[in-house]
């Protein structure tokens, strides 16, 4: 009887850890590839997970949120076990994540927060940060003066992550008469055309007089740049962005941008590869150091460290990071 008992316990044991397979399927879901930067995101996560020895389904919904949606659910009916949704819309991706939730699938954030639902985990930048990062460099080259914010779209919580850094920063100098923040508006898109729009309508408002200008990224102060150029201004207006993608970088090295934020996306997409197939496999998982409200409960947070880049470390930050 002992025998039968210790036999029925091991093909027990045996039963439920075949139960975790061994090639898990994660989905990723992109909003875009609007920036240079998020192919570079997509090769890094599927590499890893690879790696890992998951099998890796991706679908890219072309800023389109309902598209997204669609699938979501398509790559849910394929078996995937875990979604990692960077989303078109902070808000409308809660409904990726509860349909995700029905059929117990569990959902990652990737660099952007989905709000008001039970989003599992947070992979990103610490946003906060990045935007006082972009503040911090400004303000040493140029302590006084005006100053316009050209901040990404409100449909992402990662605009209001980074104005919330960037007055971290700007607000001593306001408070003191040294800056005056003359322009402040949000973006329609992360794009360059955006960028070019709110730089032009800063440059009108103010008869050109601005000192520094603080865009959301670097597609959007491609097109802050463009307008400088239009104007005579290239040289004479310290710029800002994120993202560090190459052409911005050689903007640097011409000096005609001041800096960029180099979110280490590598790291980023390891991390949250890394966290999907666990939680498929029902593995162990790295334990979280930070949660961040969504609205609705403190999510678990992976943040990836910035760096600023400038004319002076290139080499030492995205070269040696091999971006």
């Amino acid at each position: 009887m002992k025998t039968t008992i210790f036999s029925l316990l091991l093909l027990a044991g045996l039963f439920v850890a075949g139960c975790a397979p061994k090639h898990p399927k994660i989905g990723l879901l992109v909003h875009s590839f609007d920036a240079p930067r998020w192919q570079n995101d997509q090769r890094y996560f599927v590499e890893a997970v690879k790696q890992l020895e998951g099998i890796a389904m991706v679908k890219v919904a072309d800023n389109d949120p309902k598209k997204q949606l669609a699938q979501a659910k398509e790559l849910i009916s394929k078996g995937a076990m875990v979604l990692v949704v960077i989303p078109v819309d902070q808000n409308t991706a809660s409904q990726i994540v509860n349909l995700a939730h029905k059929k117990e699938i569990k959902v990652i954030a990737y660099d952007r927060l989905i709000n008001n639902c039970r989003l599992d985990y947070y992979v990103s930048t610490d946003n906060v940060r990045v935007g006082e990062i972009q503040a911090q460099y400004l303000t040493k080259i140029k302590p006084s003066g005006n100053y316009a914010l050209l901040g990404g779209p409100p449909n992402d919580n990662n605009s209001r992550m980074l104005y919330i850094g960037q007055l971290n920063i700007l607000q001593p100098f306001v408070e003191r008469e040294e800056i005056k923040i003359v322009f402040n508006q949000f973006a329609n898109a992360w794009t360059t055309d955006e960028g070019y729009r709110l730089a032009i309508a800063s440059l009108d408002a103010n008869l050109n007089k601005v000192d520094a200008m603080i865009c959301g990224n670097d597609a959007m102060a491609m097109g802050a740049l463009k307008a400088l150029k239009e104007r005579g201004l290239l040289k004479k207006v310290a710029i800002a962005g994120q993202d560090a993608d190459i052409q911005n970088v050689q903007e640097i090295t011409k000096g005609n941008q001041a800096v960029t934020v180099f979110k280490r996306i590598k790291t980023m997409a390891t991390t949250a590869a890394e966290l999907a197939v666990h939680l498929a496999k029902d593995e162990p998982t790295e334990p979280y150091l930070s949660t961040i409200s969504n609205g609705e409960r403190l999510v678990p947070s992976y943040l990836v460290d910035a760096v600023a880049v400038h004319e002076g470390n290139v080499e030492m930050t995205v070269i040696a990071e091999g971006n």
